[in-house]
Order: structure tokens, then sequence, then C-alpha cells
């Protein structure tokens, strides 16, 4: 066990002595908090209150929050809740703003860990795409410093994190300026799987499946937020796009974006929910006192079967003005250039030479795209690869996915000998 790893269960036990791990959070707090830090009152729509209350009831109930998890969570709504005033301010003094058009975006979705983040800052090789940055989906309003301050606070903020999740970074190379996934986005009016990620909040994600018209406030505030990025540019961009979550928002996101294309990745679905298992669990272990490894593995087949289905169900037509695109994950790591060509001459566009090019250098420098290299045991995860390759055949027939070879055993490490077993830990 890592000494910060030691510290911070300390820290929950010492916390728990003094009642300072009961209790809910209350959002009627949160929000006095947000409007002193930031002077404003309206939020104008105010239709993020019934999901906020879901998620912090879901949270203080459900996912065993520890100080840091407490902490982070109650941050993390202060800072999604002065953005919401800040963005509601600068359309309401500037309603041009509003009228902003996006034009054509295009959506990268599929299974995750599947090539979507690689196929993402691919395309963002040339110049004419635009992709919203981590650091301004975290602090979007110029309120909050330059952008050279904005950028230089969330590097600080994620290199805090690695503290607490050392493995993060090979699982999921990132910083301030890496382009974001939309969940991040959608996560300001608390309507977003990404919640699910971080914690364990079951009675919230029933809620979130429960009606697909649930997504439908969350793409509309999705293209406020873009039309606010796109003003402070002062010019018009192609969006891309990117959120595996995107799989279960499709009638939204047609409802929002009627002329947006739609880019499906493929991959070898075992392989994606031992990444995805173990991404989770890096995610989740900071802010848990309690966590299952043996657990995540049936919850992450269970996601994204229903995603596979999903995409199934759509096959070609998403219900666009043109055909949803396929892009194999094993073509995109062996002929990346050759891949984002087919995709833009997928929608009539042409991929310019120098952006090809930049692709070229960027795989050069980054040949695995800045991941590490992992292995993974199906058993860890209470997952069986027999059960798994057949519950995912029908979608892998469907769409002609490759087969990889299964992940290599990794050695099998010591148990932790002070360690509760309904707890993880992270490696020494």
């Amino acid at each position: 066990m890592s000494i910060i790893t030691q510290a911070l269960r300390l820290s929950d036990v010492v916390a728990g002595w003094f009642g300072g791990l009961d209790g809910p959070i209350e959002p009627d707090e949160l929000i006095r908090i947000a409007r002193r830090q930031t002077g404003l009152l309206d939020f104008g729509d105010t239709s993020f209150l019934g999901p906020l209350i879901r998620l912090l009831q879901s949270c203080s109930s459900e996912s065993a929050l520890s100080l840091v998890g407490r902490s982070a969570t109650r941050w993390d709504i202060v800072r999604f809740l002065s953005n919401l005033l800040a963005i509601q301010a600068a359309t309401a003094a500037q309603p041009q703003i509003a009228g902003l058009v996006v034009k054509q975006p295009i959506f990268i979705t599929g299974l995750p860990r599947s090539g979507t983040t690689f196929l993402h800052r691919l395309m963002l090789a040339d110049q004419v795409n635009r992709a919203p940055a981590v650091w301004e989906t975290i602090f979007p309003s110029p309120a909050a410093g330059t952008r050279s301050q904005r950028i230089a606070r969330v590097d600080r903020q994620l290199r805090a994190f690695e503290y607490l999740a050392p493995e993060f970074r090979a699982l999921h190379p990132l910083d301030a300026r890496s382009p974001q996934e939309c969940s991040e986005i959608t996560a300001h009016v608390f309507r977003s799987l990404r919640f699910d990620t971080n914690y364990n909040i079951p009675s919230y994600r029933a809620w979130m499946d429960a009606d697909v018209v649930r997504h439908l406030p969350a793409y509309r505030f999705h293209k406020r937020f873009l039309q606010y990025l796109q003003h402070q540019d002062g010019l018009e961009r192609r969006w891309v796009l990117k959120c595996p979550e995107h799989i279960f928002a499709l009638e939204a996101i047609k409802a929002v974006y009627p002329d947006a294309r739609m880019i499906f990745v493929h991959r070898d679905p075992v392989k994606v929910l031992l990444s995805q298992a173990q991404l989770t669990e890096v995610l989740r272990r900071p802010f848990t006192r309690v966590l299952d490894p043996k657990s995540l593995g049936p919850h992450e087949s269970r996601r994204w079967l229903d995603g596979t289905k999903r995409m199934m169900a759509v096959g070609d037509d998403a219900g666009l003005s043109e055909p949803v695109c396929h892009v194999h994950h094993l073509d995109l790591i062996t002929d990346p250039v050759t891949t984002v060509e087919t995709v833009y001459r997928h929608f009539g566009m042409t991929l310019p030479a120098q952006s090809a090019r930049e692709i070229e250098r960027y795989v050069a420098a980054k040949p695995k795209g800045g991941y590490g290299s992992h292995s993974y045991r199906f058993e860890d995860h209470g997952l069986d690869e027999a059960e798994e390759r057949a519950r995912f055949r029908p979608y892998m027939v469907r769409f002609g996915v490759t087969p990889e070879d299964a992940p290599r055993a990794a050695p099998r490490r010591k148990p932790d000998p002070v360690a509760s077993p309904n707890l993880s830990s992270s490696p020494s």
C-alpha cells in the first residue's frame, strides 16, 4: 500500500470518528456557494435542479464517499454551477450567442477504449476542426482567468489527481490542452454517465436509463456550451466531438443537431471490457471507501452490451442526413492516415495534405497515442472470457469486428496484508 493510500485511509477513519462522512451533501448549500463565488444569481433554465438532487442523493446513500470523494464532489458541483451562472450571464448580456450556428458537427462514438480518443486527436490535425479542450470544459469562462492561467491551473489539478491515481496517465494520457469528451459538458446539467464512471450510483444510473428523453435537455445545453466557446473564438470552425456516451443519446443528438455526422468506432468488445473495468477502478478508488473490483466487469458488460445493441439497431442509419461512418480499431491503428482519409471521403470532404503529414508526425511521436502497455486478467474484474465472447458475438458478426488476441495474464499481485477485502489498494 502506498504512503498516500495509507494517509487517505487514515483520514477517512478520523473523519468517520467525527461524523465527517455522514449526512447528505445539500444542493442548496452548493448553489449558495456558487452564487457567492461568482457574484451572479440567475441560472436561467433551472431544469438541472431535479437531476442534481438525484445525483447527490445517490452519491450520499450509495457510493460510500471517502473524505476526498466528498470534497471532490462538492468542488465539482460548485464548479458546474458557477459555469452555468457565467454562461447564463454572458448569453443574457449578448443574446447573439444563442443564434450562432453549429454546422454539421461530427460525433465520434462507439465502445469505450476502442480508439475513439485516438481518432479524435488525429482529426484535429486538420486546422479546420475544433474540439472542446479539457481546460475549457473545466473553466470555460474568462472570469476564471486568462487562457494561460486556466490551462496552468488545470494542469496542476491533473498532476494532483495523478498522486491519488498513479495508474491514470498510462490508462488515459491527458493534459489541459487535450480534447475532452462531451460527458464533461453534459455533466454541467447533471445528466451525464460520467458520474456513473466515477461513482457507484445505481439509482442515478437507473434513472438516466429509464427514458431516452432525459438526454434531450443535456444536448440542448451541449449546444449552448459550444455556442459559448464559439463566441469566444470569434470564428466558425467544424466541431469534432467524441464520447462513448453518445451511443445512448442518438435521438437527442438528432433532435438538437439534425445535420450532425456520426462515426461509430468498432473494436473487439472483450478487449474493451477489461480495459474499461480497470479504468473505472482507477477513477473510483480515490473517491470511495468501498470498492469491489470484481463487480466492475459485469457492470461494464451490461452497460456496453446495451451500447452494442443500440449500434446494431442503427446500423448505417441514425436518422441523420448522411449515413453512419464505420471505423474499425485495427484499421485505425495499422493505417491511421488512410483511415482518416476514408472518414473524410465518407462525408464528402478531402483531408488536406498538410493534415495527413501532421497525423504521420503525431503517430511517430506517440505510436500508441501515448497509452502505456497493460495486461489484464478476466477474473480480476469478475469476467469470464468465453461468456463475454458469446454475449457480444452478434455485434461482432453484424459489423465484422475482428477478434483480438486474448490479453496475456499479468503476474498476480500480492495481497495487501492490512487492507480490508472490500477495498482496492494502489500499487506500491
